[in-house]
């Protein structure tokens, strides 16, 4: 954590690999994370820990696998999300976007359990800001 603030857009200028977050903060046992995506992520849980997703520019597509089925809900540029612990998610990005992810430390991008990791997913716990 730092004693200075940090400037979000600084931070998202600051490297370019997509789906590969970068820690900003920590809040109590929570990371703050800013990542850019475009494309597929992949499907995966979080056993234990809720996600929650705030679309700082573009938009993005969660693809959730629930009890009552399967369907898709849209974050556009502004909106937030929280995908509940245990329900099986994909993260799609149609056009470049920049999300803000809120996670307890130490959580995985890729969840408890997924799907093979295609090569442009970076199986992280975050890194830390440049």
């Amino acid at each position: 954590m730092t004693d200075e603030p940090v400037s979000l857009p600084a931070a998202l200028a600051s490297f370019t690999q997509r789906w590969s977050p970068r820690i900003v903060t920590t809040v109590n046992d929570y990371d703050v994370r800013v990542a850019k995506a475009e494309g597929e992520h992949l499907w995966h849980v979080h056993d234990h820990t809720d996600e929650f997703f705030l679309v700082l520019e573009g938009e993005l597509h969660i693809g959730l696998r629930e009890p009552a089925g399967e369907r898709t809900v849209v974050l556009p540029k502004g909106s937030v999300f929280t995908v509940p612990h245990g329900i099986e998610h994909k993260p799609y990005a149609p056009v470049p976007t920049e999300i803000l992810v809120l996670e307890p430390t130490g959580t995985s991008t890729v969840g408890d359990r997924h799907d093979e990791i295609p090569s442009h997913v970076d199986a992280t716990t975050g890194h830390t800001l440049a």
